[in-house]
């Protein structure tokens, strides 16, 4: 007898399992897991004890989300209403055949081929941000965001064409270096260091920007190469431009961008698209616990409970945690209160646009040698950025621009079609006319025009008065949002906020007497 056949026949008698343990017996697959398969690791967060009140949550975003989330685990019996058809806010992920619409109706439909995505919302996590710790909590398995890519270039008004990163950063640094190594050694710092504290300046100042012996500051192999080293010498960038055009050039801020706290790398990413959060949160919740399609009205907060009006009915509760924009919220019909209207209409909301240009051949691989990363500029556009994934795959999306306020402003104002128009010509003068000939297709969004949000974020003029009001509860309405942090536009603060509010309802609920 063969071993196909004794396999087909043990098979056939005792099922898979017994076929699968008879081919480990005969070495033809492993019969035991080579390790074992550990389960993600819960968070460092949860309430203590079980709750039995019924909450509604308003907005099924990230804070609201997370709001449900928590409060299930303690035992509450939660409700979330949302008034989009889709969960996340602005977490949006779009991926070939989603269509996006706009206040003002003009709708659009992503062509974007297979595997193909674009986080037309949230893009990068910052490795300290609670938001990791619901990527493991939730089993997302995450991967390396390139925030920083000396590679990628600068641009500015100020130049005649672009450099990359790492020549604007060795020519700033260099001749920062040089004035200050120069003052130094004629004395000009003498009454701040003492001989000591002068040569170990001089020693690192020398080293910062790669000075030559006379702590002059003229080329620097940190400038990077036209033809990189290998079996010849390799043919180096010229000589960098004088002191005062580089200053002219205005590159503070694109060569300090990751220098933040909130930027610095390393960060990350959702592997297959940032989506993957909200979409695991909302499994956590249940599906059935949450309406979409649901447009709130009104808020009534009452002495035994609160309830909520919205387009169809009216739903009770014995708390609330109204979780939408401010801006949005100072709207609803509510008892809350002038003083709590005033606090929401605080904040004012903040323009946001990006735009995802999809190409059929990765042209910044394999001509720009740029992987991942984001190109900084004063135009417009503000940024361009480099998927961070799928590295030599035939196809990708280039995020076009990623502008704010004004800039974003001025696109939102277009169509579609013109805002294409306007960011590849922009970005022609960076890449060239490929970046416009080889594009596949295109899909932009302009936050403000966002239904059911009107904003990328909000900000406060003060964080005096309105927000220290709404962080304590309006009777039994209670606010979360990433609005109500110091992490205004993250998805680490939304999710701080709700574990503000819900420790606050628990503790609230285990103290009432039953």
């Amino acid at each position: 007898m063969t071993r196909r056949a004794l396999l087909v026949g043990v098979g056939a008698a005792g099922g898979a399992g017994a076929m699968f343990a008879a081919m480990g017996a005969l070495g033809l697959a492993p019969d035991s897991q080579p390790k074992e398969f550990v389960p993600p690791r819960p968070g460092d967060f949860s309430l203590t004890g079980r709750g039995a009140a019924k909450v509604v949550v308003l907005g099924a975003g990230v804070a609201g989300l997370t709001c449900a989330y928590e409060l299930g685990k303690a035992g509450y019996d939660c409700t979330v209403l949302e008034a989009a058809d889709r969960v996340g806010g602005r977490v949006l992920t779009l991926r070939g055949g989603d269509r996006l619409t706009e206040l003002g109706g003009e709708t659009q439909t992503a062509a974007f081929g297979q595997g193909v995505y674009f986080n037309a919302g949230a893009g990068r996590i910052a490795p300290w941000m609670v938001t990791m710790d619901y990527c493991r909590e939730l089993g997302v398995p995450v991967e390396i965001f390139v925030n920083g890519n000396a590679s990628a270039y600068v641009y500015t008004r100020g130049m005649t064409a672009p450099v990359r990163a790492r020549t604007a950063r060795a020519d700033m640094y260099g001749y920062v270096a040089e004035l200050l190594a120069k003052a130094a050694g004629a004395g000009a710092l003498d009454r701040r260091l003492t001989e000591d504290d002068r040569e170990r300046l001089t020693e690192f100042l020398r080293r910062f920007g790669d000075l030559g012996p006379d702590l002059s500051y003229r080329d620097s192999p940190r400038r990077g190469f036209a033809t990189y080293p290998g079996v010849g010498d390799g043919v180096p960038y010229g000589a960098p431009s004088s002191l005062g055009d580089v200053l002219a050039a205005g590159t503070g801020r694109a060569i300090t961008m990751d220098f933040g706290y909130d930027q610095a790398m390393p960060m990350f990413q959702p592997v297959g698209g940032m989506d993957a959060i909200v979409t695991a949160l909302a499994r956590a919740v249940g599906r059935d616990r949450i309406r979409t399609g649901t447009r709130v009205t009104g808020l009534t907060d009452l002495p035994d409970g609160v309830e909520v009006a919205y387009e169809g009915g009216v739903f009770r509760a014995d708390y609330c945690v109204a979780a939408l924009p401010p801006h949005l919220l100072a709207r609803l019909r509510h008892n809350l209160g002038a003083r709590v209207t005033a606090a929401l209409r605080t904040p004012v909301p903040v323009a946001a646009g990006k735009i995802g240009l999809e190409y059929g051949r990765r042209w910044w691989e394999i001509d720009d040698r740029i992987y991942g990363g984001i190109t900084e500029t004063d135009l417009d556009i503000t940024h361009i950025w480099y998927p961070s994934h799928d590295y030599h795959s035939a196809a990708g999306l280039v995020v076009g621009y990623y502008n704010t306020e004004e800039n974003a402003e001025l696109y939102g104002r277009l169509s579609h079609r013109d805002r294409r128009a306007r960011a590849l010509t922009q970005g022609k003068k960076i890449h060239g006319e490929k970046y416009r000939a080889e594009l596949r297709s295109s899909l932009s969004i302009a936050w403000q025009r966002q239904p059911h949000l009107e904003g990328g974020w909000v900000r406060w003029p003060s964080y005096d008065g309105g927000f220290a009001l709404l962080g304590r509860p309006a009777g039994r309405v209670y606010f979360a949002g990433d609005w109500l942090t110091h992490l205004v536009a993250w998805q680490a603060g939304a999710m701080e906020s709700a574990r503000k509010a819900v420790t606050e309802i628990h503790r609230r609920v285990v103290k009432t007497p039953s």
